[in-house]
């Protein structure tokens, strides 16, 4: 795409087949509703952003105000004349960690969308990469409907992995390799809950969208976001049966660490019992007192031993007619 000024991310006109052409910022202010659908992106970091959004965008200091919060739930605000959509995405920027979601502020009118982030959404660039292969939306809805399935499915592969992570763990732990498993296990307990936490007001967001009553949305499109709902509520039954998982994979691992020690000390346990009578023999004639027998004796060491001997293995037999070896 074309340069443009600091102002907008970008600036796309919908042509209504599916492709789109993008517009200087003076092609923006001369945009009217009946040359199409209009899409403004911004960054909020923008301050050329924020004055333009205030000032000149023509939307209420209400609307300006979301568009330019920080960090805010998902929901959907009903306006006289346009909606307000708050909706969350996996953070996919270099660095980032999957629990660390971004928000993407829209506001949608029939002719006009504007979009506004703190930080990169992969998402947005997916819908500008399909208008560029004449492949995007249409309309106002079909936008939103397009934006819901991309942030969906990037959620989608990070609770798969999240899920492949913990089957991973379990194989792990029955061939008997456990090693920082725990550390790992946290990790991934931590993620399971925070994706959930943030993504839980999605579900709401959407279904409160579907059931809108606006002329924004087609009855196809609301069926779309109805379905996009629907998904997200299977996505946190996923991350719901991915902590239960967890959890059960966690117990398994202490029990199995728990196994580990036990038999360490139940084979130092048997050692110390082999020697007990060993070591009380040694100490007995190790004293230095008068009396002592075989002390004068050129055998006696010869006897001490196999005293010892007979000892160990005395208790050798005891233990294995007991079983307890």
């Amino acid at each position: 795409m074309t340069d443009l000024a600091p102002r907008f991310e970008s600036a796309i006109l919908f042509d209504g087949t599916g492709s789109c052409n993008e517009l200087t910022p003076e092609q923006v202010d001369d945009w009217t509703e009946s040359d199409g659908v209009l899409w403004i992106d911004c960054d909020q970091n923008n301050r050329e952003t924020q004055t333009w959004l205030e000032r000149d965008s023509g939307v209420s200091q209400v609307v300006a105000n979301i568009l330019l919060a920080g960090e805010t739930r998902p929901r959907t605000i009903i306006q006289p004349n346009g909606l307000i959509i708050i909706l969350r995405g996996i953070n996919m920027n270099p660095g980032a960690v999957p629990d660390d979601m971004v928000a993407v502020r829209i506001w949608l009118q029939k002719n006009r969308i504007i979009t506004s982030h703190r930080r990169a959404m992969l998402s947005l660039d997916d819908i500008r990469e399909s208008l560029k292969s004449n492949n995007g939306p249409k309309s106002a809805g079909e936008f939103l409907v397009a934006l819901t399935g991309f942030l969906s499915g990037r959620i989608g592969a990070s609770i798969d992995n999240i899920e492949q992570l913990i089957e991973d763990i379990d194989s792990q732990i029955l061939s008997g390799t456990v090693g920082d498993l725990r550390t790992t296990l946290g990790v991934v307990r931590r993620q399971a809950a925070s994706i959930r936490r943030h993504l839980s007001p999605q579900r709401d967001a959407l279904d409160r969208l579907a059931r809108t009553d606006s002329n924004i949305l087609t009855t196809n499109e609301v069926h779309d976001v109805r379905e996009a709902g629907d998904h997200v509520m299977r996505q946190l039954e996923d991350l719901d049966l991915a902590r239960e998982n967890a959890l059960v994979t966690q117990e398994e691992l202490m029990n199995r660490i728990a196994q580990e020690q036990n038999a360490r000390m139940y084979l130092l346990s048997i050692v110390s019992a082999v020697f007990l009578p060993l070591m009380f023999v040694t100490g007995l004639l190790g004293m230095n007192v008068s009396g002592l027998p075989g002390t004068v004796n050129p055998n006696g060491f010869l006897y001490a031993a196999i005293i010892m001997a007979i000892f160990g293995v005395g208790m050798a037999i005891y233990f294995k007619l007991k079983k307890w070896i």
